[in-house]
């Protein structure tokens, strides 16, 4: 039985748009968890019935650590910075799906002015670029600290999404480096968030900008 790949790329994109739409913080972790464990099934369902067993541990590291490893680490530095559960946005949640829309257009206009290797999906680039866009839209557009660490798993996301529209085979020691870098990147990210809320008393990164002296 293999996993259809169609379904999980559209899943990629419902849930992008979900993470730009909501405006409660827990919800958006849930949604990138959920995000997390589509990016760990991708591999395996663009295989199809010729599923190695590499892949398929490739598939089950990402799975864990951004289905679950990082979301819990997320839960935690929110649980223990008391931090506001609300994502206070610069941009809101309506202008947000707008923006999603026009970036998904971008992202398939993109797509149809490059080239990519012979049987790569027609849907894997498209939406490899409108993850990263989401990622790049969350840093920048809200207004906590530890929102933009989701950002930066979405945006990662997206990278790793592109990287396989544009080689089918990458060694496994480079992917689990990836994983290994960016599971330091969220744990140092994490110990940030906590030192900022604790010395700050708020994790608002608009109100960070304007410290003087």
């Amino acid at each position: 039985m293999t996993l259809p790949l169609d379904t999980i790329l559209v899943t990629v994109i419902l849930t992008c748009f979900l993470i730009m739409g909501t405006t409660r913080l827990l919800t958006a972790i849930r949604i990138s968890a959920i995000q997390g464990i589509c990016i760990g099934l991708l591999p395996v369902a663009a295989s199809g019935a010729h599923t190695s067993i590499r892949v398929a541990l490739l598939g089950l590291v990402i799975i864990v650590l951004k289905g679950f490893a990082f979301p819990r680490l997320l839960k935690r530095a929110i649980r223990e910075s008391s931090t506001s559960t609300e994502m206070m946005p610069f941009v809101g949640s309506t202008a947000s799906i707008v923006t999603g829309i026009l970036a998904l257009i971008v992202a398939f206009w993109i797509d149809s002015r490059m080239e990519f290797l012979p049987g790569s999906h027609s849907l894997v680039a498209p939406v490899a670029f409108f993850t990263i866009i989401t990622g790049l839209f969350m840093i920048v557009a809200r207004k906590l600290a530890i929102t933009q660490v989701v950002g930066y798993l979405i945006l990662e996301n997206g990278i790793y999404v592109f990287g396989l529209a544009i080689a089918l085979e990458v060694p496994i020691i480079v992917e689990l480096g990836v994983l290994l870098d960016m599971f330091v990147a969220v744990f140092v990210m994490g110990i940030a968030i906590f030192r900022i809320n604790r010395e700050f008393n708020h994790m608002d990164s608009d109100q960070l900008r304007n410290l003087k002296g």
